[in-house]
């Protein structure tokens, strides 16, 4: 404990394909989805998260919406780093400071990550006042999270979906037993929706409008308990060019990502037998 480390914050950040969540003093503060507004003619950044969501698939030609992270890693250094910067001085505990506070970070990254990109997840934290950075494996996260004791000298099986990456991985010990991680999760989802709609109903619809159906009806199954309602999709007619409404069901929904989950299921299969018995 130094002198100055009352000037010092704890944050923990979830850098995710789809979403960024960061928590401070044990409370979720951001909680945005990843994506950057960049003016094509300045080549600054207008915009991040939610602000920029809403700018999605509207924009002209001068302005151009990038999500900074691909597959659970950063694919856009600087356009990154700048959305970090933005989200943490959105904190709202951090901007009533006089004094910019150095940050102690925790950072999630991908079982399957590789040195190089570690390292560019480190440098974008260093860069935006992270004093220390360490880095925690997203199913080591998400195990302590769900309050899972993984320091038992038993397995545990953590199946972690997220937009990117789908992280499939057996602990024990307080370590990675085994891993996996395979690139079908949330983003391939939405795409399956899109292309069902424009397949079996004609209906061109965009990322968004796939994405509220995802979250309102999506379903891995055609036979659940309590059903969602049906719900009302509007896009645009293929054959006419004009704008129409269809209903649609979970159960159309589950049929639509039935391949994908397939893919999620063999991951998980082959990820069995590697681990000790």
């Amino acid at each position: 404990m130094g002198f100055f480390d009352f000037l010092t914050e704890e944050i923990a950040i979830d850098l995710g394909t789809a979403n960024t969540l960061i928590i401070h003093n044990d409370k979720v503060v951001v909680d945005a989805p990843s994506i950057v507004a960049r003016d094509r003619m300045s080549n600054k950044i207008i915009a991040v998260g939610r602000e920029a969501a809403r700018m999605q698939g509207k924009t002209h030609e001068n302005i151009k919406t990038i999500r900074p992270l691909k597959d659970g890693v950063i694919a856009d250094f600087d356009a990154s780093e700048k959305m970090i910067n933005m989200f943490i001085k959105d904190i709202p505990a951090l901007k009533k400071k006089w004094l910019t506070p150095s940050l102690r970070m925790v950072i999630c990254i991908p079982s399957g990550i590789t040195e190089v990109e570690m390292r560019a997840v480190k440098e974008s934290a260093e860069r935006v006042n992270g004093k220390e950075v360490y880095l925690i494996h997203e199913p080591m996260a998400a195990a302590i999270g769900i309050g899972v004791d993984i320091m038992q000298p038993k397995g545990n099986m953590i199946v972690d979906i997220g937009g990117g990456t789908t992280e499939i991985a057996v602990l024990a010990l307080g370590g990675i037993v085994c891993d996996k991680s395979v690139k079908i999760a949330g983003d391939v989802f939405t795409n399956d929706i899109v292309y069902y709609m424009r397949t079996q109903h004609n209906l061109y619809v965009g990322e968004r409008t796939a994405e509220k159906i995802k979250i309102q009806i999506g379903a891995a199954t055609e036979d659940l308990e309590l059903p969602p309602d049906e719900m009302a999709v509007q896009g645009r007619d293929l054959l006419t060019g004009k704008p129409k409404q269809v209903q649609t069901s979970y159960r159309e929904i589950a049929k639509a990502l039935d391949k994908s989950i397939l893919r999620i299921e063999d991951a998980v299969m082959e990820t069995l037998p590697q681990s000790p018995p």
